[in-house]
């Protein structure tokens, strides 16, 4: 598992009991992925209806960067909504994001967290 990749894993309910499994981004360092058992992940929803926001990013698969992605339908990288799961809870990766989309990554978590 490394930055950048698009997993299955079971995502928690908010604010209820239960689990999904959901695709989501890999945004945890890989440093970290050997020295802890869990990794941070940011949510990917098919609801586009925010993507407009300055932190989420969308996923295109009309683009060749996109088309990575291994995702089945054009979506959205919720940098608003981390998740910290155990790594176990990983199924499987499914795709990858590209540099040039990892770094609107970044722009969209520093909007997500306050940070400049």
């Amino acid at each position: 598992m490394k930055r950048g990749n698009i997993v299955l894993v079971q995502v928690p309910f908010v604010g209820t009991a239960g689990a999904k499994v959901r695709p989501a981004l890999v945004v945890q360092c890989d440093r970290l992925h050997g020295m802890i058992r869990e990794t941070i992940i940011a949510a990917i929803t098919s609801n586009l209806s925010k993507v407009h926001l300055p932190h989420q990013l969308l996923i295109d698969l009309s683009t060749a960067d996109g088309s990575l992605s291994g995702l089945l339908t054009d979506s959205a990288v919720r940098c608003e909504r981390l998740h910290t799961v155990p790594q176990a809870d990983v199924q499987r990766t499914i795709g990858h994001l590209p540099a040039t989309l990892m770094a609107q990554i970044d722009e969209c978590l520093r909007s997500a967290l306050g940070i400049a």
